[in-house]
Parts: C-alpha cells; sequence; structure tokens
C-alpha cells in the first residue's frame, strides 16, 4: 500500500531530514494497468508511456474535482499544458502490472500549478517526477490566469 503522504524518496533511503523535500499529501490515486500497447519489445514500459500515465491521473483528478477541460476551454478560453517534467526512473513495470499513479499538488500558482506524482506497483516506488502545468490562452497560447472557480475547487 502507499502511504498516504508522500514520501520523499531521499527520506526512505535514510538521507539527512535537511535533504528530504517536504512532500505535499496525495490528492488522487489512478489504478491502471499494463498492456501491450506501452510496452517496448522486451515487455518492459517504454519511458515516455509513464507520462502519459500521468496525464490520465492529473486528467482523472481535475475530472474528479468537477473540471471539466473543454468546458473550461469554451467558457474561458483557458486550457492547461504541460511546461516542464522531471522524472527519477527507480524500477521498470511489465506487461500486465498492476500500477496505480498518484498526484499530489505541491503549489498553486495564479498561472500555474506544480504537482509530484509517482507510479506504484503495490509497494514498489517505479518512478517518480514533477510537473508544471500552465494556464495559457488558447487562442495566442499567451499565459492567463487560471479561472477563479477551479481556484476554489482546489486543496
Amino acid at each position: 500500500m502507499i502511504p498516504a503522504p508522500m514520501q520523499s524518496t531521499l527520506a526512505l533511503r535514510g538521507a539527512p531530514a535537511s535533504m528530504a523535500r517536504d512532500e505535499p499529501e496525495v490528492v488522487h490515486r489512478l489504478p491502471l494497468r499494463v498492456y501491450w500497447e506501452d510496452t517496448d519489445a522486451g515487455g518492459i514500459v517504454f519511458y515516455a508511456n509513464y507520462l502519459k500515465f500521468f496525464e490520465r491521473a492529473r486528467t482523472e483528478w481535475l475530472r474528479a474535482l468537477g473540471v471539466q477541460q473543454q468546458a473550461m476551454r469554451e467558457r474561458t478560453g483557458a486550457i492547461f499544458v504541460v511546461t516542464h517534467t522531471s522524472m527519477h526512473y527507480r524500477a521498470p513495470a511489465r506487461l500486465d502490472d498492476a500500477l496505480e499513479v498518484t498526484v499530489a499538488l505541491r503549489h498553486t500558482g495564479r498561472a500555474s500549478l506544480e504537482v509530484a506524482q509517482q507510479a506504484w506497483r503495490g509497494g514498489t516506488l517505479l518512478v517518480e517526477g514533477d510537473v508544471r502545468i500552465g494556464c495559457v490562452d488558447a487562442a495566442t497560447l499567451r499565459p492567463c490566469r487560471i479561472p477563479a472557480d477551479v481556484l476554489e475547487l482546489l486543496p
């Protein structure tokens, strides 16, 4: 079972507390299964597919909060785009593995969100990453404020 609050991997490895980041609480968990389409020729999940897994988890988190992204675009002209990712691959996932992908909100800004995400197989941390999401005007792709009604729904 994955701990309710995310634990820093530095803390898990016994690093000094001063090096471990203060990890945010998990706000969403998405179970998923590894299919052939997710793997390389060796039957191991292709590294870039974890970005897809993370995207699905973030999308389902927003949906669970009541944020329909297409409706937000139609109503406000705003869309979310990924502006930065940082991933650390720790162990492989394989065909048919049952995974759980977590989302933890690290920071909310006026025009961006920072989330910490992890992919787990049982109690084994496979991949962890930080993702920065910007809010932009769909027509111009220039930064804009996250709609107030969306900000109100965020923890």
